[in-house]
């Protein structure tokens, strides 16, 4: 099975550790975020994995090699030249996902107990073209969709902005879940965003897709759950795996 690991992003929430390493390896109980997504992908079965790099890409290329690339299949996106964001990086690495099967899209600053390979095989049975994960949980911006778990559209609570490719939605109808930083997308979606520029929201990529295609979220109960974009959550989440590890 084969993953992107989205880790090229600049991590300005996570300054001052970012002036001088890139996020993927901001050290979270001595070990780096990526070594934890890798790893957790890797006792899942994923066995292929491309890694799109950004900021301080220099240094998550030599990390993956001194870690004799965890013994599996890893590629690089190299985004030097220009950050692409998650819809943009997925493009750029449509040669890697040359299988015909459906992939895993995994942010980097994501520590979760979701079970990859249920989420996948949720993905398969529901026959989704891509599946989201989300949670019930307080932010500003919601994805919306129905009572068939179909996204149906995206709000922003606190400017009070909506998108939706559909002509009429009544928002009051719909569930409100927050995206969790973790996708599955099957195959045919690439054919979709080879007519996309090459730097755009996934997020906007898959509201225009949404009318004609299973966008479905997945919201597994009593899992754990953290971003690690910002500095307040290094330590909560290093207390959580030192007490669940």
């Amino acid at each position: 099975m084969k993953a992107l690991v989205v880790a090229a992003g600049l991590g300005t929430r996570l300054r001052p550790l970012t002036d001088s390493i890139p996020k993927a390896l901001v050290p979270i109980n001595g070990v780096p975020l990526l070594e934890h997504v890798c790893n957790k992908l890797i006792s899942a079965g994923f066995d292929e994995i491309i890694i799109n790099v950004h900021h301080f890409a220099d240094q998550i290329i030599e990390f993956v090699q001194t870690k004799k690339q965890f013994g599996i299949h890893i590629e690089i996106s190299d985004e030097r030249d220009q950050l692409l964001d998650t819809g943009g990086a997925i493009k750029k690495a449509t040669w890697f996902f040359d299988d015909n099967q459906p992939f895993l899209v995994h942010n980097v600053d994501i520590i979760s107990t979701v079970n990859l390979n249920e989420m996948y095989q949720y993905h398969q049975t529901r026959h989704a073209d891509a599946t989201l994960l989300t949670s019930d949980r307080p932010t500003n911006r919601y994805l919306l969709f129905d009572r068939a778990m179909q996204l149906k559209g995206w709000t922003n609570i606190h400017t009070q902005e909506v998108k939706s490719s559909f002509d009429q939605i009544d928002i009051s109808a719909l569930s409100r879940l927050a995206f969790g930083g973790i996708q599955i997308i099957s195959p045919n979606l690439l054919k979709l965003m080879a007519s996309w520029p090459d730097r755009f929201s996934v997020i906007d990529f898959y509201l225009s897709a949404a009318q004609y295609h299973s966008i479905i979220s997945y919201q597994p109960m009593g899992i754990s759950w953290f971003d690690v974009g910002k500095i307040e959550s290094l330590q909560k989440v290093e207390s959580w795996l030192s007490a669940h590890l």
